[in-house]
């Protein structure tokens, strides 16, 4: 860390992963760290691809750096977007350069691959993934996973719009009554609710289903009416507001009590995950075919290996006049509000972690304590300790002591 009368610097690598524009910090949001007591360095072209030049940065004040090597060498803490885990193959050549007592911030997967967390612990750093961070009123600021939900379940109706061959809206025409098209969102999370509200303002008429009944109230206020299932789900949502996995036998009870469903709509969207596990496949090939041709599915969990059995991700393909699209990244494709929004995100993170102008890692702090994966050379997060196979830090210090 920084010596003492010294500002704390905020490094801000370029995006290495592939089609990733986003950025860690937009040159709006250095005010707000210069007043925290921060430094930012910024890495050239860093936030290019987002529109936003070295010298917008420079005009902030930030300071601008050639070098990844001596980015890395100065910054007491990183902030990426993909850090190792959401970016493997050149996140890999980061670990070099990560130093003994660094932070490092950013999307880091670790219930996707654990692995890759016991690599980055090797380092030294302390990491915060900032997809654990806990669904509680505290930590709205921070929740960049709602963030770029929003933008995906916004593209994905784009996308949708884009394929299909028709348009959105009920016109009246001297050429007749054009029909709305009929739209099916599938999950009512973040992304879910995104994509309704957009569906609906194109024009199209909207049905959501959510396999928690509490959130019928959301999808109705957006002007869509909530498919309602008779299915035991009281199980259906963790303690700290994610998504549980259910069993085989609950998914296909619901595939078959979807299907009039789906046969009568043009676009379906999807957007059911579960944190660290396969996405559940909740249209199988034979729903796909009972679908009308030239209808379109958005598959938003593509990435999770997809809620519906064709999909490939980052893949379009059409099976028997359907269209199926696996987008990724979809974030990206928005690279300037996402990056404005993730910055918020961001600096509302980082100042959680200051006191009386220092980092102070209080793991009494429950934003802290669940979003931080590794510290002190080690796995500390207790989720991720047990996918790796390791006792919790509980049971290592008693047998320690």
């Amino acid at each position: 860390m920084a010596k003492e009368n010294e500002k704390l610097k905020v490094g801000v690598p370029k995006e290495t992963f592939p089609g990733e524009m986003r950025t860690a910090i937009i040159p709006e949001s250095i005010n707000q760290y210069s007043k925290n007591g921060f430094r930012v360095l910024v890495e050239s072209g860093a936030g290019e691809a987002a529109g936003y030049s070295d010298q917008q940065y420079k005009d902030k004040d930030a300071k601008i750096i050639d070098s990844r090597d001596e980015l890395f060498k100065q910054a007491d803490i990183i902030l990426h977007v993909r850090a190792y885990g959401t970016n493997p193959e050149k996140g890999r050549e980061d670990l070099e350069r990560y130093r003994q007592g660094q932070i490092v911030i950013g999307f880091l997967d670790p219930l996707g691959s654990p692995e890759k967390a016991q690599e980055l612990a090797k380092t030294g750093v302390t990491g915060f993934s900032i997809e654990l961070l806990p669904r509680i009123t505290r930590a709205q600021s921070m929740d960049a996973l709602s963030s770029m939900a929003t933008i995906g379940g916004y593209k994905a109706v784009l996308l949708a719009a884009k394929s299909l061959g028709k348009m959105f809206p009920m016109l009246m025409t001297a050429a007749g009554t054009i029909a709305p098209a009929h739209v099916f969102v599938i999950g009512a999370g973040v992304a879910g609710l995104q994509a309704i509200a957009t569906a609906r303002r194109l024009g199209g008429v909207v049905k959501g289903y959510d396999i928690r009944p509490a959130v019928k109230e959301q999808v109705e206020s957006l002007g869509a009416k909530f498919v309602e299932l008779d299915l035991a789900t009281e199980e259906a949502e963790t303690s700290g507001g994610y998504a549980r996995e259910m069993d085989e036998e609950f998914y296909r009870k619901q595939r078959e009590m979807m299907k009039s469903v789906l046969k009568e709509s043009d676009v379906v969207i999807t957007t059911a995950a579960v944190p660290g596990k396969k996405a559940p496949v909740l249209i199988t090939d034979e729903m796909v075919e009972g679908m009308a041709s030239g209808s379109v599915i958005v598959d938003l969990a593509a990435e999770q290996g997809g809620n519906c059995s064709l999909t490939r991700a980052g893949e379009e393909i059409n099976h028997k006049g359907v269209t199926i699209i696996g987008p990724i990244n979809l974030p990206a494709t928005i690279p300037r509000h996402a990056s404005q929004m993730y910055s918020r995100n961001l600096l509302a993170f980082v100042k959680n972690l200051m006191k009386d102008g220092n980092i102070d890692l209080e793991r009494d702090d429950e934003v802290i304590r669940e979003s931080m994966i590794v510290n002190g050379g080690e796995v500390v997060n207790q989720r991720v300790r047990e996918l790796l196979g390791q006792k919790s830090k509980s049971e290592d210090e008693r047998s320690e002591g």
